[in-house]
């Protein structure tokens, strides 16, 4: 990590630097989109732990275990840095580079962000700005982390335009184990930076695309935090 991106993600964990009002979290810590798949492997364990003891029951309890962690959806505290793109999702950052927004049709600043099953799946908008389109493509279920999945993998996609006119592509993708997006914003929609509005289960990736002129602070190999890493910075 670069020393301006260890900066700025110290700014964005630092309580003068961050909106107060962010941790008045709308949404339970555990996601609503996990709670048939919690309740079940719970309801599962409790039966055989029941019926059967323990021993039978424990690789149950370490399926909850799992699902339980997998779904957590913890708050998050907003940066205060007027410029900052943040981070849609938690994890490693995969790619940083200049490459053509297939959705926009112009050259743009591309950073990708994967997911491992161990991160928070929940996806967070970058910016401020209302969303000006919509779009969701059927496709593969490439591994993730690979660059092609992209361009062939199941996807949905935001074009968000933030007050300052700045258009920003925001794209969920599915991966080998995903096999399921959820995307709740639509067109006409205002977002905050930092609001929920989506979720993709079991592993993915999401790609920002960002003007050509935008600065990355974050760097290949980084982990990040939805809402509260800088991923690059606006001119």
């Amino acid at each position: 990590m670069s020393d301006e991106s260890k900066i700025l993600a110290g700014r964005a964990h630092s309580s003068p630097l961050t909106s107060p009002g962010t941790r008045n979290y709308p949404h339970p810590i555990v996601a609503r989109e996990g709670w048939l798949f919690v309740a079940g492997s719970i309801a599962a364990a409790v039966l055989v732990h029941w019926l059967a003891g323990a021993w039978w029951a424990a690789p149950l309890w370490l399926v909850a275990i799992f699902i339980l962690q997998f779904f957590r959806d913890p708050p998050r505290a907003v940066p205060l840095e007027p410029k900052a793109v943040l981070s849609p999702a938690d994890g490693r950052v995969v790619t940083v580079e200049r490459a053509r927004d297939p959705y926009l049709e112009r050259d743009a600043l591309k950073m990708s962000v994967f997911m491992n099953v161990f991160n928070v799946h929940s996806n967070r908008s970058p910016v401020d700005g209302e969303v000006r389109e919509a779009w969701y493509h059927t496709g593969k279920f490439f591994n993730a982390a690979l660059s092609k999945s992209s361009l062939e993998n199941e996807r949905a996609a935001l074009w968000i335009r933030t007050p300052a006119g700045a258009d920003v592509t925001c794209v969920q993708i599915a991966g080998l184990i995903a096999r399921r997006i959820l995307c709740y914003a639509r067109s006409g929609q205002r977002l905050a930076r930092g609001e929920r509005y989506g979720f993709i289960r079991f592993g993915s990736r999401v790609d920002v695309y960002l003007p050509s002129g935008a600065r990355p602070v974050a760097a290949v190999g980084d982990k990040v935090y939805a809402t509260e890493s800088i991923l690059a910075l606006f001119p």
